[in-house]
């Protein structure tokens, strides 16, 4: 015979000792919030657990443990055949109301096809499959409007994401998350969601923290960067100097093994502009310009750049970041940005432009005349502040 555990295996149940602490207190007339307060339990608990597990034998409801224990045992039991699975008539109703397609009165389909199904979350910049889309929670609510007096005709929300993304649940086939509006193909775990979206953010490195004198663009050598993204987790890193108007863009190819190695939690970052693959890229490029011209970089709040302290020891290049949501911070680099999508548009692959195109376009960009500069271009108001250093520097020596 299998023996009665005092304790369960997680403390969010209730165990066979606090069970009988529930019968005996019921027995002495104690109320639904006393008993809870006395077991640290939320009244809720209490008053679910009398309701569903109370033995029923004789024709009243009355209370005891060993009979509670195996109720919540024989409920707790797994695996169970999914409601889905069991109610032919409710699947049917949940997955037309999840995937049904978009028609006219006259009964033709519109909208797109859409791309296959490939078990990745929708793509980005293309056409999906026009369907109803309703949300799991729409289904569920709705089923009681239509189906007032059936009660077989119910499911919870949770059910539904549960069959869309549980595998195994055979109730829903997976593809169908891509009628959903996030369309992605797994959930969020919950520990994604506890994370501090910046925490690589410090007030030490906030914009705020910048020396006054990048403020003024008096002094070259005050940089900000960003990234273009594009099609297929592909990028462009980019760099303009606050005060020349100088545009450096960094290369960013993917690493070996992108596309053919199947992604998992705490991987290596493959796209391209990974943390330590964006440090690298940024520290080989910053480093060959003169150290007077390399005096403080400003950034997104990015998380490719989460590696700015290793960065920082590598060059001896402070990084700052933007406040959220506050691209003109960053200006001078936004209105750059703007200017190269005239080369690298959105809904593009970027990884297939070599670092020598890469080169060509920023030379480009750099002899364009600007009225800021007096309408000299970037790369002869650099080549000015260059000479200045150099003649300071003779003079020095001498």
């Amino acid at each position: 015979m299998p023996t009665i555990e005092l304790t369960p295996l997680t403390g969010r149940y209730l165990s066979f000792a606090e069970r009988e602490e529930i019968a005996l207190s019921r027995a002495q007339g104690r109320g639904v919030r006393e008993i809870a307060r006395h077991l640290g339990r939320d009244p809720s608990t209490i008053s679910r657990e009398l309701r569903r597990n109370a033995a029923t034998r004789g024709g009243r409801l009355e209370y005891r443990a060993s009979v509670a224990q195996w109720k919540a045992d024989l409920v707790a039991r797994r695996p169970k055949t999914p409601k889905l699975v069991a109610n032919e008539q409710l699947h049917d109703y949940v997955q037309e109301h999840l995937s049904g397609r978009v028609i006219t009165t006259d009964g033709e389909i519109l909208g797109p096809e859409g791309p296959a199904w490939k078990g990745r979350n929708k793509p980005h910049r293309r056409d999906r499959r026009w369907v109803k889309g309703w949300s799991p929670e729409q289904i569920a609510r709705r089923l009681k409007v239509d189906f007032p007096h059936d009660e077989e005709m119910r499911i919870s929300h949770e059910a539904i994401y549960q069959a869309l993304y549980v595998e195994g649940r055979g109730a829903l086939k997976r593809e169908l998350v891509t009628c959903l509006r996030t369309g992605r193909a797994l959930r969020v775990p919950r520990a994604r969601t506890r994370r501090v979206t910046w925490a690589h953010v410090t007030e030490e490195v906030m914009i705020s923290e910048r020396p006054a004198e990048a403020d003024d663009r008096a002094v070259p050598g005050h940089w900000e960067g960003d990234l273009l993204i594009g099609l297929e987790r592909s990028a462009i890193g980019t760099l303009v100097d606050r005060t020349t108007r100088m545009t450096m863009l960094l290369h960013l190819p993917r690493e070996d093994g992108y596309g053919t190695i199947k992604p998992y939690k705490n991987g290596p970052a493959l796209a391209g502009y990974g943390a330590v693959t964006m440090k690298n890229a940024l520290a080989a490029k910053m480093t060959t310009l003169p150290e007077q011209l390399r005096r403080s970089l400003t950034w997104d709040r990015g998380k490719e750049l989460s590696r700015h302290v290793d960065f920082t020891v590598e060059t001896g290049i402070p990084v700052y970041f933007a406040d959220p949501q506050s691209p003109w911070q960053r200006g001078t680099n936004e209105n750059t940005n703007g200017l190269l999508r005239q080369y690298f548009p959105k809904g593009t692959d970027l990884s297939r432009w070599s670092a020598e195109e890469l080169e060509a376009v920023a030379a480009v960009l750099n002899s364009r005349p600007r009225k800021v500069l007096g309408w000299k271009t970037p790369a002869e108001a650099f080549e000015e502040h260059l000479q200045s250093l150099n003649e300071a520097r003779v003079a020095t020596a001498d």
